[in-house]
């Protein structure tokens, strides 16, 4: 199935120029076209269309990936732990097991995937944390140093978009459609209001998060 995702504007990366009204074309897993709109829709009249409001950008990479998934647990809402992540001291008294650390994964993953974020950076070593992020279509990045903290699920504090990008939206690299949307009008919005402005994050094709 052939679907177009398009926006107000559309930032490519890979240092090419935002594209106003801009749209991408996606062709089962893999990002088939990068194109204005209008010439998307001429070219392929039966594609399913989605429009979004905002910037329609690449994918992000957290690089706090054990920080946060972890060395930190993510509250279920009925637990009556607040809904900030555990860490330090308190986290120790919490009698984490696999499936509780597992299910903390998923729940921050959850979160990871509302702020643009399509990959984290780091060795995950607890299987059953590696699996809550490859079963949404994540991928781990290598990291070669530590990131400087805290650990926050922002992916641009203290980075540009250029810098915090998985890949370009580039299709003549076969590469996978994996972008994401936020709602706001153009780079400078996105760095000063944060990357918690996301409304939709698709993985290889899949709508993975959309806020409702």
């Amino acid at each position: 199935m052939l679907t177009i995702h398009t926006a107000d504007l559309l930032i490519p990366g890979g240092g090419r120029t935002p594209l106003p009204g801009g749209a991408v074309l996606v062709e089962g897993r893999q990002l088939a076209a990068v194109e204005v709109y209008e010439e998307l829709t001429a070219a392929h009249p039966t594609a399913r269309v989605r429009r979004w409001p905002g910037a329609l950008t690449p994918g992000l990479v957290n690089p706090y990936g054990p920080e946060l998934l972890e060395q930190a647990y993510h509250p279920d809402p009925r637990e009556d732990l607040g809904s900030e992540p555990i860490s330090g001291e308190a986290l120790k008294s919490l009698g984490m097991t696999d499936a509780r650390w597992g299910a903390s994964a998923r729940r921050g993953v959850q979160r990871m995937l509302a702020h643009g974020t399509v990959a984290v950076a780091g060795d995950l070593r607890r299987p059953a944390v590696a699996d809550a992020v490859y079963r949404v279509g994540m991928t781990s990045e290598e990291r070669f140093e530590d990131p400087p903290g805290p650990p926050t699920l922002e992916p641009l504090i203290g980075r540009s978009l250029a810098e915090a990008i998985l890949f370009p939206l580039m299709p003549d690299m076969g590469i996978a459609a994996t972008f994401t949307v936020f709602d706001v009008p153009d780079e400078a919005a996105l760095t000063r209001r944060g990357a918690g402005t996301c409304v939709a994050t698709v993985i290889s094709g899949r709508l993975m998060y959309r806020r409702r």
